[in-house]
Parts: structure tokens; C-alpha cells; sequence
């Protein structure tokens, strides 16, 4: 099998966004234009979280004047509710009940919110991904590129659960308390509640934005890691073949031992925050309960005042212990989102112009005008090629490898724009029109079939997923290998397994023949169409191929001389630029590089053959 003309270098991606633009870009899908039913959602689920808060923050109240009626010291107490220490306690349970039942509301008026969020960004990620160009596409690497994306989607859904439903309400939970504080117990309380959260925040934020660091450099050891082990487990037959599990499981192993230094780093400074959390919020937490303490013995407050100064500290330094978890969690969150958005940042670099129009093909007359391209600007393969394929031509490109061949064929589909010239088909710029009627509109049968890990039915109607089952089969006839499918198991329901593995190459090189005879384009590009195949299924397929390009304009580029001998045109490449065309008979009778080509393929075949 030949090799490819290597692409380029990926343009550098762009950096992962900040935390403040990646919050500014979750805005949007909070707050849509135009979807009334979201904002009403968000009002509605803030109202509930304002209600059950302020409940909440009542609550200790109830259970203050519940113990002042049972010590007996505030005899007025049980005149709240005239029924006693009794009702003040189920009353104290009610208002419970009620801030827990208003905080399950929000989340049940909020989910269908975070979920269609989720959702659309996901969607978005996926088509961002599929729009992006065949130079990043090349060299991506598949494991890493699905841990962002898994990440990102993980992280939008924490942040949009807890920032919205941990931190906002524990930032109005705080205030009101303190200002209780203040008006019932005296500035004294408020200053050491506020100095107490004030210490405890900065030193979460502060040891926070170090672990993420450390935290950062653990995402990448396992985005390398976990890109080897699929990297290897995709390529499973070359391992095997040569032999190589000790060496894969040793890479895997170097990749996870580095990830476990990190990990390590990790889970250490965890500790460290988590114990320095725990000695700011018990001191400020034991600091007012001595004050409480000694205002009920100098008689100031009551045990009831004692008790609720306790409730309220409690009710206080439990979700602050828990913003140590959410803030650590939403600043990753924002890590891995910024990673994800900075994705769907990377431009794509094939785009339709705005307005483009539908491509129009009448017979299908391709013309390149003096191309140039390159995939790297210093090494550049096309040197302004000029072809012109005539409606219902079938036009043959060969020559060594490295001399643009399979380029040609890529800036056909325009996975690629060229440097400098045009690719026209019936006079319209390939830029000009939009890609989806472009490609609708050309069919490829490539070198390399990849099929899909789906039915054999599946990916024989991915060329028409409209077609019905006697048309998938009459183009698996017109492939042969309708009989080969019939002798399966589960016929043409059979799992075919990741990228075809189950198949032969000869097998799904026919499954991508039949998908692209199904689709019935007015253009063919052929790229080694049958390079997979014995002799004589490549005869019976190139008698399918040369029935279904008639009427057809067909581009083959070959390396096997003798499938393409019968062609309207031989053009022959060399270093980027066309050094002879015409029949094969002519080119023959000029002796020069393709009767070259012809004579050495010949003494070849009859060696094998001998």
C-alpha cells in the first residue's frame, strides 16, 4: 500500500479560555434570546431559592423561643404561637421541612433549564468538531479530544448546579445572619463572623488557585495517558503483529506513573487545605460560643439566645465547609469548560461564504486553473497544476507517491482551499458554494475504507440513509459481495465491529463501494478504489465501476497502472506538476515516464507470477 502525501503541521490551537469569559459564555444558554420559558424557569427557581433561604434563616428563631418556654425564661415566648414549647417545636420542624422543600422545588423548576444547556452545548461541541478542518482532524488526537469535550460537558453541568444553588445562596445566607447578628447580639458577633468567612475564603481562594495547578498538570498526564491507551487499542493488530504489549503496556504504564506524581501532589495538598479549613471555622465558631457563653452568665441572653447563636453557627460553618469543595470543583469546572470553549474557539478553516449558493452540476466538467498548493507554505506539493476534466471524462492521475495525486483529490471535496488558482466544476468556484451540496454531490471511494461499528446494512446506507433495503442491496450486488453478506450469521445485520475489523480488507473495501454506489453522485473519485482486492474481484469491481461511471465525470487516481489502462485520459504527476497526458496507447508510444512506469509494474507482476 502506498504512502500519503503527509499534511502539514496543525495551526497552534488556541489557548483555554479565562474563568471570567468561559462564565460569560455560559451566560447565553441561562438566559437564551427569544425563550421566554427558560428566563420564566430561572426566575421562578431564584424565587424559590430566595423563599426557602429566608425560611431557612428563620428557623433558628422557633427553636430559640421553643427553649426559652422550656427553661422558663421568656414566659412571652410561647404566646407566638399560643401553643406552647409543643407548637413553637413543631412549628421549628415545619419551617425545616419548608426551606428543604422549597430548595427541591428550585432544583425541579431548574433541571429542565440545565439539562436543554447541556444539551445544546454538547450538540454544539459535536458540530463545531465535524466543522473543523481536515488539517486538525489529521492531527488530533482522539483519547485527549474526548476527555475535553467529557470534561467540559461535566463541568458545565457542576457549574451551573452549584454556582447558581451552592454559592449564591450561601452569599445571601451569610449576609442575612450576620446582619441578625448585629441587631440582636451586637457588632461584636457580626465582626467575628465576618472576619472568620473573610480568612476562610481568602485562604481557600488562595490555596485553591495552587492546587489547580497541580490539578491542571493532572488532566494532561491523563489526557496523555488515556490517548496512548486508545491510540494503542485502535492500532490493536499492529501491536500484535509485532509483537509489541510489553512495549505498549510500558508506554501506558511511563504516561500513568507520571500522572500518579501528580495525582499524588494533588491529594496532598487536599489535606492541606481541608485541615486549614477546618482550624479557621472551628476557631471563629468556638469564639462566638465563648461570647454567647458568657452573655448568658452575666444574664444578657437567654439559653434559648445561647442556644440559637449555636444553630445559627452550625447552619453557617456547614455550607462553608462545603464552599471549599464547590469553589475547588467550580474552578476546575472552569478549567475544563475553558479547555472545551477554547475549542469551539478554534476556527475552522474551510467556511462557506455568507449567502453561498447550492452547487449546480449539469454534466460535471471539473477544471483546476493553475493550482498551487502546499500543505506547509515552505513545502508546497501542487506547482499550478492546470487539468480540465470533461463532463462524462474518466480522467486517471498517476505517478509516484508524493507527487499530489491524493491532493488533488482533496481540494476536490474541499477539505482543504487552495493557495493560489481555482477548482471549478461547471464553471462554479468550489469556493463559492456551500460544502454540504459539494460533497452531497461528489463520491469517494477512498484507499483506506473505515467503517462504522454498526450493521453491514448501516454502513452500505450511509452513502443514502433514505434508501430502501432492495436498493442497499442491489448496490451490495453491483459491489459484489451481496453473496458474502448473505452467508453471514445475521446477514445484513451483522456487526461489522469498530472501524470494520471484522471485515477483511477486500470485505470493506466493497461495503465502501456499494455506500458509494448507493449514493449515485454525478462525480466519482476514485483514490486506489480496489487496492485491497485479489486479481479477480478487482476485475469483476472495476466492470462495476466502469458501469456506474458511464454518464459520469470519474477521476482515478491509481498506482496500479493496468486498472486505469482503459481510461478517456492518463495524466501523469511528478514533483507537483503534470509532465505527460493522453490515452494509454499514446503514452506508451512516446517511451517516456509512464511507458517507464508501465514496463516496471509489468516485470514485476510476471515475477510474482513466476
Amino acid at each position: 500500500m502506498k504512502p500519503r502525501e503527509k499534511p502539514g503541521p496543525q495551526p497552534v490551537a488556541p489557548p483555554e479560555m479565562s474563568g471570567w469569559s468561559t462564565m460569560k459564555r455560559m451566560v447565553p444558554y441561562l438566559w437564551p434570546k427569544g425563550q421566554t420559558w427558560v428566563k420564566r424557569r430561572v426566575v421562578l427557581a431564584m424565587l424559590a431559592l430566595v423563599v426557602g433561604k429566608v425560611i431557612s434563616v428563620l428557623t433558628p428563631f422557633f427553636y430559640k423561643a421553643a427553649v426559652d418556654a422550656l427553661a422558663g425564661e421568656a414566659p412571652s415566648a410561647s404566646a407566638l404561637l399560643a401553643f406552647g414549647a409543643v407548637g413553637l417545636t413543631i412549628a421549628y420542624g415545619f419551617a425545616r421541612l419548608s426551606s428543604v422543600a422549597f430548595g427541591e422545588l428550585r432544583d425541579a423548576i431548574f433541571v429542565r433549564v440545565g439539562q436543554r444547556a447541556l444539551r445544546q452545548l454538547a450538540l454544539e461541541t459535536f458540530t463545531h468538531i465535524h466543522r473543523l478542518s481536515m488539517r486538525y482532524h489529521i492531527t488530533r488526537k482522539t483519547g485527549g479530544l474526548s476527555r475535553i469535550i467529557e470534561r467540559g460537558v461535566k463541568g458545565v453541568d457542576f457549574l451551573l448546579r452549584f454556582m447558581l444553588f451552592s454559592i449564591a445562596p450561601l452569599i445571601l445566607e451569610l449576609t442575612m445572619v450576620s446582619i441578625i447578628f448585629a441587631v440582636l447580639f451586637g457588632w461584636q458577633y457580626m465582626a467575628v463572623v465576618v472576619i472568620t468567612i473573610t480568612v476562610y475564603i481568602l485562604f481557600t481562594f488562595k490555596v485553591t488557585e495552587w492546587r489547580v495547578k497541580i490539578r491542571r498538570e493532572m488532566n494532561d498526564q491523563d489526557n496523555d495517558a488515556n490517548q496512548k491507551a486508545i491510540d494503542s487499542l485502535l492500532n490493536f493488530e499492529t501491536v500484535k503483529y509485532f509483537g509489541a504489549e510489553t512495549r505498549e503496556a510500558s508506554r501506558y504504564d511511563s504516561a500513568m506513573s507520571r500522572y500518579e506524581v501528580a495525582a499524588v501532589k494533588t491529594g496532598q495538598s487536599l489535606a492541606f487545605l481541608n485541615a486549614g479549613q477546618t482550624f479557621l471555622i472551628t476557631t471563629g465558631l468556638v469564639l462566638v460560643m465563648v461570647m454567647a457563653a458568657q452573655g448568658v452568665q452575666s444574664g444578657a441572653l437567654t439559653v434559648g439566645d445561647f442556644v440559637m447563636v449555636n444553630a445559627y453557627m452550625i447552619q453557617i460553618t456547614l455550607p462553608l465547609g462545603f464552599l471549599g469543595t464547590v469553589y475547588r470543583e467550580i474552578r476546575q469546572a472552569l478549567v475544563d469548560m475553558g479547555q472545551m470553549f477554547g475549542l469551539l474557539a478554534q476556527p475552522a478553516e474551510v467556511k462557506d461564504k455568507p449567502g453561498a449558493p447550492e452547487l449546480k452540476v449539469g454534466g460535471g466538467e471539473v477544471v483546476f486553473d493553475s493550482v498551487q498548493f502546499g500543505y506547509d507554505p515552505e513545502r508546497i506539493i501542487l506547482k499550478g497544476i492546470s487539468l480540465t476534466v470533461a463532463a462524462g471524462e474518466t480522467v486517471a492521475l498517476v505517478g509516484p507517491s508524493g507527487s499530489g495525486k491524493s491532493t488533488i483529490g482533496r481540494l476536490l471535496f474541499r477539505f482543504y482551499d487552495v493557495n493560489a488558482g481555482a477548482v471549478r466544476i461547471d464553471g462554479q468556484d468550489l469556493r463559492d458554494v456551500t460544502q454540504d451540496s459539494l460533497h452531497a454531490r461528489i463520491g469517494v471511494v477512498p484507499q483506506d475504507t473505515v467503517l462504522f461499528n454498526d450493521t453491514v446494512f448501516y454502513n452500505i446506507a450511509y452513502g443514502r440513509p433514505d434508501a430502501s433495503r432492495e436498493e442497499v442491496e442491489a448496490a451490495a450486488r453491483a459491489a459484489k459481495i451481496h453473496d458474502f453478506i448473505q452467508g453471514l450469521p445475521e446477514g445484513y445485520e451483522t456487526k461489522v465491529g469498530e472501524r470494520g475489523l471484522k471485515l477483511s480488507g477486500g470485505e470493506k473495501q466493497r461495503v465502501g463501494i456499494a455506500r458509494t454506489l448507493l449514493k449515485n453522485p454525478p462525480i466519482l473519485l476514485l483514490d486506489e478504489a480496489t487496492s485491497a482486492l485479489d486479481t479477480q474481484t478487482e476485475r469483476d469491481i472495476q466492470d462495476s465501476l466502469k458501469e456506474m461511471g458511464q454518464g459520469r465525470t470519474v477521476i482515478t487516481i491509481a498506482h496500479r497502472l493496468s486498472t486505469i489502462a482503459d481510461a478517456d485520459r492518463i495524466v501523469v504527476l511528478e514533483e507537483g506538476r503534470i509532465i505527460e497526458e493522453g490515452r494509454h496507447d499514446a503514452l506508451l508510444a512516446q517511451g517516456g515516464r509512464y511507458a517507464a512506469m508501465w514496463a516496471r509494474q509489468s516485470s514485476e507482476e510476471e515475477e510474482e507470477a513466476a
